[in-house]
């Protein structure tokens, strides 16, 4: 397990705010040089802790007006099949998240579509049958009250 020392977690902290951050910003707000920041940020990535460097973008405002969680059980626990429905569900552009989980069902889905005959054609083609799926049930997002994937460092 990785173990950051403070000034990878200063580093962390920051880059989960703005990732648009020059190394010069960053070295600066960090007290460190450019070189170690540079160096630091691709450990990080080398070690798996940097996933991605992205930019949240609001749905609703390039036409994905509706976004759904999507509760999945599998039809089966084999574990051939969920494979094949996770590949499945990662070649859908839609689709934000994918998440195995615990309890009545085996995955949660984040779904933005643009409407709801484009959500109904993804179900249609995603979560039938034939990739496995025994039942789903969609929850529709009325707000989004926060939107965040920072994981704040201590």
């Amino acid at each position: 397990m990785y173990n950051p020392d403070k000034l990878d977690r200063q580093i962390l902290n920051i880059l989960q705010s703005d990732a648009t951050l020059s190394l010069n910003e960053l070295s600066s707000q960090v007290n460190a040089s450019v070189a170690t920041c540079q160096r630091r940020i691709l450990n990080m990535k080398q070690q798996g802790i940097i996933l991605k460097q992205v930019v949240l973008v609001n749905p609703a405002a390039v036409g994905r007006s509706l976004s759904v969680f999507v509760s999945v059980e599998m039809a089966s626990q084999n574990t051939a099949q969920q494979d094949a429905f996770v590949r499945r569900i990662n070649e859908e552009p839609d689709v934000a998240g994918c998440y195995e989980v615990s309890g009545a069902y085996d995955y949660m889905l984040l779904v933005h579509a643009k409407n709801m005959e484009e959500y109904h054609q993804f179900t249609r083609r995603a979560l039938n049958s034939e990739n496995n799926v025994r039942s789903f049930t969609s929850q529709f997002v009325m707000n989004f009250n926060k939107v965040e994937t920072k994981i704040a460092l201590e």
